[in-house]
């Protein structure tokens, strides 16, 4: 019975160069793309980019407008919060006139 042989560096390196030919023949018989594919394949990637972009814009927009109302929020409860007081003067003024459109509804 005979050993097991290994294969030398230049039989692997033969192997190699052989593997290397088939593979670019056979992308060589490949066919080629047509124009009018490829034209079509750039429009359909073009499309789908301002389609994404214009979905990027809209939710930027929606984020944007949904910071201005927040912000306007909290500008509007700080105003609220800082308000004065009324002064004894001006909630009896309030009151009076109160009175006053009740008195004036009744009669």
């Amino acid at each position: 019975m005979k050993g097991f042989k290994d294969p030398g560096f230049q039989d692997r390196a033969a192997a190699s160069a052989r593997a290397k030919k088939s593979a670019l023949e056979k992308l060589k018989a490949a066919p080629k793309p047509d124009e009018a594919e490829l034209a079509a394949g750039a429009e359909r990637q073009k499309a789908r980019e301002a389609k994404a972009a214009a979905k990027r814009k809209a939710i930027k927009a929606e984020r944007e407008e949904a910071q201005r109302i927040e912000q306007e929020k909290r500008a509007e409860a700080k105003a609220e919060r800082e308000k004065p007081e009324p002064t004894e003067a001006e909630r009896k003024a309030a009151r009076d006139a109160k009175y006053a459109a009740r008195k004036k509804r009744k009669s």
